[in-house]
């Protein structure tokens, strides 16, 4: 993340398509984009085709007229564009507000098998938890209008770029300085960001979860800071079938594809094929 010299800024990107194989979707966070997921996904793609769709309301992705953006109408776009490709079904993953939409996919018969990266949605409605969560989320609408008029200094400002490597991970200098200046543009370009945050406040959370039927494996980070994993994992951990993994990633932020994409693309090709052939991932 260091040094002095400009690098250029990433563009906007739509989807990223690449590998064959076990067709495998990839959703990212809340103020991310499928920049988050390249490193994981080129390693996966060795394996699988790999789609990693930028999200309704995030850089790179359509903009809803009505602006109504809720877990719901994003997963409503999603199962669009797997149709489109002509999948059916397929593995899925998701990170934070991408694993909620996973569920909601998953619900719909959707995957094949789920991992949900410290998923978002796993509060009761309503609580204290489901209130934090959105005063996590709340401050970042000023603070991105803000940072937004002022054209590419954020981008190359070290500072910012530490506070938000910080935000999303354990270690801020594991996170290359092409990663993490896409990850800003990002927050930069989310108009869906105050609909998400007041969907978050009055909107339902997650359906019941003890009666899915596809194989999951939810994992949780020791350091996440957005949706800190003693709060936020209890009711995945409580309430998914006793047949669902469940990790704990030590020494991992809110989005460990940043800082250690080898082992999340591991621990999410381990769940796939453990399920293919129906073996017990461990």
């Amino acid at each position: 993340m260091s040094g002095t010299s400009a690098t250029p800024a990433p563009e906007p990107v739509t989807a990223l398509h690449l590998g064959s194989g076990e067709p495998l979707l990839l959703l990212h966070g809340v103020l991310l984009s499928p920049h988050c997921w390249e490193q994981t996904a080129t390693l996966l793609a060795a394996r699988c085709e790999v789609f990693a769709p930028a999200l309704g309301g995030h850089w790179g992705g359509p903009g809803f007229p009505d602006g109504r953006y809720s877990a719901t109408t994003l997963a409503d776009r999603v199962e669009a564009q797997l149709d489109d490709m002509g999948w059916r079904t397929c593995h899925i993953v998701g990170n934070s507000l991408g694993g909620w939409v996973g569920f909601e996919l998953a619900r719909r018969g959707r995957a094949r098998t789920l991992t949900a990266i410290a998923p978002a949605g796993g509060w009761k409605t309503p609580s204290i938890t489901q209130i934090r969560a959105a005063a996590k989320i709340a401050p970042m609408i000023p603070i991105t209008e803000i940072l937004r008029q002022l054209g590419g200094y954020p981008v190359e400002n070290r500072l910012v770029r530490w506070v938000m490597a910080r935000l999303l991970t354990k270690n801020p200098h594991a996170v290359s300085r092409a990663d993490i200046s896409a990850v800003v543009l990002a927050a930069l370009h989310c108009p869906a960001l105050p609909a998400l945050t007041a969907d978050t406040l009055r909107g339902p959370s997650l359906a019941n979860m003890s009666d899915l039927t596809t194989p999951v494996r939810v994992i949780l980070a020791d350091s996440d800071r957005v949706l800190p994993a003693y709060a936020h994992g209890r009711r995945f951990l409580r309430e998914l079938p006793g047949s669902a993994d469940r990790i704990m990633l030590n020494r991992a932020g809110h989005v460990p594809m940043l800082e250690d994409p080898e082992r999340i693309a591991n621990l999410v090709a381990e769940h796939i094929y453990a399920s293919r052939d129906h073996l017990r991932a461990v």
